[in-house]
């Protein structure tokens, strides 16, 4: 699965984004999505995940309330909306794909997208 994210940009703290992620399958259904990211000098972290169908979704402790992740199957695409943002979310975020189910770990992950970079200045 190819997967292409945008969405990045730069805002203050406290303000909002969304992130888009499109996925080139057939089968998008078929696949859990997450989003990773990765700070500078720090390794790629979990921070939300949604199943194939919807239905289940897991999210960080350091993002709950603030962010959440949805799926549109119509048009291959993840989404992460991003609100009361903080400077330590400033990140390059992934997307990712797992084949038949949901994780938070990392290295289920098979596909990956470019990233796209988040700065939040305070």
């Amino acid at each position: 699965v190819q997967l292409q994210a945008s969405g990045g940009g730069l805002v203050q703290a406290g303000g909002s984004l969304r992130l888009s992620c499109a996925a080139s399958t057939r089968t998008f259904n078929s696949y859990g999505m997450g989003w990773f990211r990765q700070a500078p000098g720090k390794e790629r972290e979990f921070v939300a995940a949604i199943s194939g169908s919807g239905s289940t979704t897991y999210y960080a402790d350091s993002v709950k309330g603030r962010f959440a992740i949805s799926r549109d199957d119509a048009k291959n695409t993840v989404y992460l909306q991003m609100d009361s943002l903080k400077p330590e979310d400033t990140a390059v975020y992934y997307c990712a794909a797992r084949y038949n189910g949901i994780s938070s770990l990392r290295r289920h992950y098979a596909d990956w997208g470019q990233g796209t970079q988040v700065t939040v200045s305070s």
